[in-house]
C-alpha cells in the first residue's frame, strides 16, 4: 500500500490552537507562517501550552498576503488587526538570546486576559524558523498507524495501572493534534517513519532529509482544544518507546529538513527515495 499525506497542520502562533490544511507549498524552512508568532512571559523567555494550557483555546488566523492576524477566543470574542511591529527587544528563544520585535496593538492584552498572566506577542526573531528545531527540523512526519500502537500501549498501562483511576482500560482514540505534527502519513506500518531516519523522503513533490526522531514532552499530555491536562500520554510512551534508541527522550514520530520545495496536498504520495 502506497503511504499517503492524511493531514497538514500548522501553527501561526505557536503553543496556540494547530490548523488544517489541504495543502501547504514547502520551503528551505518548512510551512510558510509556521511558528510566524510567538509568546514570552514576563521575564522575556519563550513559553508554550506545556506551561499554559488555556493557550490551547485560542484559535488564530493569520493572512500573510493581508499583514493580518486575528485571535478567537472561546467566549466568542475576536481579537484582529493589522500587523504592526515594535522596536526589537532582548528575548529568549529555545533557551538562546535573540531579538524579536512586539506584536503592537490589543493582541497581548486579550491573551494574558485569557491566559490569566502576563504575555507578550512577539514576532519570532528574523532568519530563524519558528519550529523546535531549525530549519533541519523544518517538517515532521506521523503515521496513524503509530498512534493506533500508542492507543494499545495506553490500553495495556492502564490495565496494568494499580491506581485503577480510568473507568475503561481504552483511552480511545488518541488526537493527533495533540503531537503538533505538520503531516500524517496514512498506509504505513506502526512505527515505520522510524525507519527513514537518516534516508530522503519525497513527500509529495518535496523532498525531504529524514533527521531524527521527535521527543515528547507533558504538551502532549493537554487536550488540544480545551489545554486541559486529560491524557498520561508520557507514560504510555515509556511503557512503548522507552527503550528506542533516540537523541530525544521518547521518541514518536520524526522530524527533517526540506531539501526540495515543493507543493504538497492532502492524499500524495510519501515514500522513500530509492
Amino acid at each position: 500500500m502506497v503511504a499517503t499525506v492524511s493531514w497538514i497542520n500548522f501553527a501561526p502562533v505557536k503553543g496556540m490552537r494547530v490548523q488544517p490544511l489541504d495543502a501547504v507549498e514547502l520551503t528551505s524552512d518548512g510551512v510558510p507562517g509556521d511558528r510566524e508568532f510567538i509568546l514570552v512571559g514576563g521575564d522575556g523567555a519563550m513559553v508554550n501550552g506545556k506551561r499554559h494550557g488555556a493557550l490551547m483555546e485560542v484559535v488564530p488566523t493569520h493572512d500573510r498576503e493581508a499583514g493580518v492576524l486575528s485571535l478567537a477566543f472561546p467566549d466568542g470574542s475576536t481579537v484582529a488587526g493589522e500587523v504592526e511591529l515594535g522596536q526589537p527587544e532582548a528575548i529568549t528563544f529555545f533557551g538562546q538570546p535573540e531579538s524579536a520585535r512586539p506584536v503592537d496593538g490589543p493582541f497581548s492584552a486579550a491573551i494574558s486576559e485569557h491566559a490569566g498572566t502576563a504575555l507578550r506577542l512577539m514576532a519570532r526573531p528574523e532568519g530563524r524558523p519558528g519550529v523546535d528545531r531549525g530549519k533541519w527540523g523544518g517538517v515532521t512526519l506521523l503515521g496513524q498507524a503509530s498512534l493506533e500502537s500508542l492507543r494499545e500501549a495506553g490500553r495495556e498501562f492502564n490495565c496494568a495501572e494499580p491506581s485503577g483511576d480510568h473507568e475503561s482500560p481504552d483511552p480511545g482514540a488518541i488526537d493527533q493534534r495533540r503531537f503538533r505534527m505538520t503531516f500524517g502519513l496514512e498506509g504505513t506500518g506502526p512505527y515505520e517513519e522510524d525507519e527513514w531516519v537518516e534516508k530522503e523522503i519525497r513527500v509529495g513533490a518535496a523532498l525531504v532529509k529524514v533527521a531524527a526522531h521527535v521527543g515528547r514532552c507533558a504538551v502532549t499530555t493537554r487536550d488540544p482544544e480545551s489545554g486541559q491536562t486529560d491524557l498520561k500520554t508520557l507514560h504510555f510512551l515509556k511503557r512503548s518507546r522507552g527503550e528506542v534508541d533516540s537523541f530525544e527522550p521518547l521518541p514518536f514520530g520524526v522530524y527533517g529538513e526540506v531539501l526540495e520545495p515543493g507543493p504538497v496536498r492532502l492524499g500524495d504520495a510519501v515514500g522513500l527515495v530509492s
